[in-house]
């Protein structure tokens, strides 16, 4: 409908073309926000902020979540319920994170093609789906052990996204030399339809799992997650002694939730176990024959100058050698110095998937600041610290996870473990009851986050990704296909808690 007037535009550009529901579902929070802070008070008005920008995450394939929840988050600057000081704190303290996304992320978009040559040998020998799910899920484990979560998940999306362009601008009947819009099934001919649903779905079940896999290793290590880093400096743990004590919980989730994989694989519960199509497997064997019949002794090059940067990249990121963010960067002037990279537009594509949701974070850290400013979190830790035993163990647990399934597990971790090293000093609690609960506090803040994109940053990432739309990965559909594994592996470290840990 063609806009006649001044307030028409107006209204038609707020949230552009997003639907009408949610603009004025959106308006009305921003109303209402104001209304509540003046009558119920700021504690429950913070709490139903929570819950906006978790349905602004929810929506993300309506609208982009930076432009709704950022709104959210200046109106609760404006309203008193933080300050801009706390948001530019809660920033300035996950600036290592800003970094790995800015550089980290780009500097694998320089090594996609090294990737996308070794996942696509991978997915055409390993016929099995079952053993293909089992490969990426205990592959992501193993990575997200010594490297960032956020790492595994660029490279997974990297190579999902590469499979999905090649057969996306094949069934459009293109060459793999075209530029290609993939966003849109327009030029997809009718006989590649239904092969392109399934594919889009086997590429889902394979995102999940891998996603999945880097909680699954990320609990491990001290360098798993940001917060187990955190945890290790109050506690004094070294790197052998952060896995040995928590290896009673983490190594029987490694084994429940790897077993679920393969569960989910072979029943075809939960929106997975569906197959490469015939067709589709065909297209990449055939590219993979086209690549290497085209591959000149320059593009060998390329691939040899990508796998040292790769070498190096694990290296580093194993020993420590710099700031993650760093690494990224030294990648990114490695990966496109030596193989001849040098234009400005070339360089700023790398930038294009990782800057959107840096900016997202930012905002994410403001709604966190509103956490952190009203104490919402304060009630829960205070009844927990009166729990006594595998009681209050099993509680930190549980009380971790949820609040890790609706914020970011960094700052709950954060709270919790300044709070018992608080009591810890104050003499509250005994140093082995510290050292029970910083393991409760460690797997709590890991495990059962993977419930929803809130609790992991590379579930939140995988989320926002270019490559979620193109195979149909809404918020809700991933926290479905997440359920089996939040029951699960929350289980078995609660019950791990509970008997394993003592």
């Amino acid at each position: 409908m063609a806009v006649r007037t001044l307030s028409q535009a107006f209204v038609s550009n707020f949230l552009g073309h997003s639907p009408a529901w949610f603009k004025l579902t959106i308006l009305g929070f921003l109303i209402a926000n104001p209304i509540l802070v003046v009558t119920v008070g700021p504690f429950l008005t913070g709490w139903l902020l929570i819950i906006e920008f978790i349905f602004c995450l929810a929506m993300a394939l309506k609208c982009y979540p930076l432009q709704p929840g950022g709104l959210l988050a200046i109106e609760a600057v404006i309203l008193g319920m933080t300050s801009a000081e706390t948001v530019y704190e809660e920033t300035l303290h996950n600036f290592p994170v800003i970094m790995l996304l800015m550089f980290m992320v780009a500097g694998i978009y320089f090594l996609k093609e090294l990737l996308l040559f070794t996942f696509t040998k991978i997915l055409l020998k390993v016929k099995s789906k079952a053993m293909l799910s089992m490969l990426f899920c205990a592959v992501a484990a193993f990575l997200s052990a010594f490297l960032d979560a956020l790492t595994v998940t660029a490279v997974v999306i990297t190579v999902a996204h590469g499979f999905y362009l090649v057969y996306h601008k094949i069934a459009s009947g293109k060459h793999y030399h075209h530029e290609h819009d993939a966003s849109g099934d327009d030029e997809v001919h009718e006989l590649h339809r239904s092969d392109l649903d399934q594919f889009r779905a086997f590429l889902r079940s394979l995102m999940m799992h891998a996603a999945v896999g880097t909680a699954l290793g990320g609990v491990c290590t001290l360098v798993g997650e940001p917060q187990n880093l955190l945890i290790a400096k109050v506690a004094g743990w070294e790197f052998v002694e952060f896995f040995v004590r928590v290896a009673p919980v983490s190594m029987p989730v490694l084994f429940v939730g790897l077993g679920t994989c393969w569960l989910l694989e072979t029943t075809r519960w939960f929106g997975f176990g569906a197959r490469l199509p015939q067709v589709v497997r065909e297209i990449l064997t055939d590219y993979d024959a086209h690549e290497t019949k085209q591959r000149t002794q320059q593009d060998i090059a390329k691939l040899v100058v990508q796998g040292l940067a790769a070498v190096f990249l694990v290296f580093a990121l194993g020993f420590h050698l710099a700031e993650v963010g760093v690494i990224g960067l030294t990648v990114i002037v490695l990966a496109t110095a030596f193989n001849g990279i040098t234009e400005e537009h070339r360089l700023g594509h790398a930038f294009e998937e990782a800057l959107p949701f840096t900016s997202l974070l930012v905002v994410f850290f403001g709604i966190v600041a509103v956490i952190h400013d009203q104490h919402l979190f304060t009630p829960v830790i205070e009844w927990v610290l009166e729990l006594d035993g595998a009681l209050q163990t099993s509680a930190f647990y549980l009380a971790n996870g949820v609040l890790s399934m609706i914020s970011d597990n960094v700052f709950v971790a954060t709270v919790y473990i300044t709070e018992v090293k608080n009591a810890l000093d104050a003499g509250r609690i005994t140093l082995e009851q510290f050292n029970l609960l910083a393991v409760a506090i460690n797997t709590g803040t890991n495990i059962p986050s993977v419930a929803t994109p809130n609790g992991q940053a590379a579930f939140l990432f995988l989320l926002t990704s270019a490559l979620a739309p193109l195979i149909r990965l809404s918020y809700g559909r991933m926290v479905w296909m997440a359920l089996p594994y939040t029951l699960t592996m929350s289980s078995a470290g609660l019950i791990a808690v509970n008997f394993l840990l003592h």
